[in-house]
């Protein structure tokens, strides 16, 4: 499984190539914005294929496999009937490979009805298509709309609670990660903490069974007065990297739904395009050393008790200590979000991911964070900090996020 997409490295999607946004430029300009992977490309054309090859752009293309979403559950527990193994037979009959082509689009937003079948078709895809990986997004934790009863979300995620619906996912479906699209800023009624408590039940899950998290945030709007802004998608993005992201998709690049896309519907860049490279090409010049490491937990900082932003009471710590790294703040009223993180190699050795959330709506709240150890020398990766031996103190922006480690 899997084959062609390297998961040693930290990967930069977005979503929807349309016809209109298909030649040689287009696809230049999705690398130099700092895009590895392209997911949901319809039909996908060789020449598209060869240039995507040429620039270094993996796709997860789509209308290759039967298509199914969950919907509004009306049709859970209905896909092995709907969709059975034998279209999936017919599929790879007609398909022809290409470099490009890392996975293959399997469905979205899938009730926990049709998880059994949907192990079944992960092992099919896995024979079928021996060097692509079943691409499967699942539904955020408030379901397809924050105006949803109670009722409808059950309905939606076939099961009680998102955790169960997370945790039935793990049972069932034998891929190596879990994605899950979230966006923060569609709705309004507590999304911030709705986000952290959606980033928490999917990153424990990772964590606790061998996944990578795959997480698709939002750089286009669902009011088409509002334009996501820089700090927004710096916010989701580091927020996400402190809960162990390893794969960062934007939604959308081309029209899709909502409003305000990467790219207008004649294939030019709308204000959208250079706000994302910036925030994507910050990630990319901490990712190698980042994905040096995974998440072992992730933590408040600095939020009082009675926080709107705080998921449950209790959970927020005026300091931050892991026994490797003490007294981690931020001064004078700064909020951090901090993902604890160790070594992948087994050594031991500890970073922390420290992302400033002082205001997830992006006003001008820059922090000045401290961290100390027992002595030995702390590096800062992703700010203006020079190495410090047992304490540095150092200022991020609003909506930033660095890696600390030690030396």
């Amino acid at each position: 499984m899997n084959q062609r997409m390297d998961n040693t490295k930290l990967h930069i999607g977005t979503y929807i190539l349309d016809a209109y946004a298909r030649t040689e430029r287009h696809v230049r300009e999705l690398a130099d914005c700092g895009v590895d992977l392209v997911i949901g490309v319809d039909r996908p054309e060789k020449p598209l294929l060869d240039w995507m090859r040429k620039y270094g752009v993996g796709c997860i293309a789509s209308g290759i496999l039967p298509g199914w979403w969950g919907g509004d559950g009306g049709n859970a527990g209905r896909m092995a009937e709907l969709r059975p193994l034998s279209l999936y037979e017919e599929a790879a009959a007609h398909f022809a490979d290409h470099e490009a082509i890392w996975g293959v689009d399997a469905g979205d937003e899938p009730s926990a009805l049709d998880f059994p079948h949907y192990g079944k078709v992960t092992d099919a895809v896995e024979r079928l298509f021996p060097r692509q990986f079943a691409y499967l997004n699942l539904y955020p934790n408030y379901a397809v709309a924050a105006t949803n009863t109670a009722e409808m979300a059950t309905s939606q995620l076939g099961a009680p609670s998102y955790a169960a619906h997370i945790r039935r996912y793990t049972e069932c479906v034998p891929l190596d990660y879990i994605s899950f699209d979230t966006y923060v800023y569609s709705h309004r009624w507590r999304a911030v903490r709705g986000f952290y408590d959606n980033l928490r039940i999917v990153a424990d899950a990772c964590r606790d069974s061998g996944r990578r998290m795959w997480v698709v945030l939002q750089v286009n709007s669902n009011r088409p007065e509002e334009w996501i802004s820089a700090d927004q998608l710096r916010f989701q993005a580091n927020a996400s990297l402190a809960y162990g992201a390893e794969v960062v998709s934007w939604a959308c690049w081309c029209a899709g739904w909502w409003h305000n896309q990467v790219l207008d519907d004649k294939g030019e860049k709308t204000e959208q395009y250079g706000k994302l490279k910036t925030v994507n090409h910050e990630i990319l010049a901490v990712a190698d050393d980042y994905m040096r490491y995974r998440r072992v937990d992730t933590h408040f900082v600095g939020f009082a008790s009675d926080d709107e932003d705080l998921p449950a009471a209790g959970e927020g710590l005026s300091e931050l200590n892991t026994g490797v790294f003490l007294g981690v703040r931020a001064e004078a009223g700064g909020r951090l979000l901090v993902g604890q993180m160790t070594a992948r190699d087994g050594s031991g050795r500890q970073a922390l991911w420290i992302a400033n959330v002082t205001d997830p709506y992006g006003a001008a709240a820059p922090a000045t964070v401290r961290v100390r150890t027992h002595g030995g020398a702390i590096r800062v990766r992703g700010a203006s900090a020079a190495c410090g031996a047992g304490e540095v103190v150092f200022a991020l922006p609003n909506c930033g996020g660095v890696l600390v480690e030690t030396e």
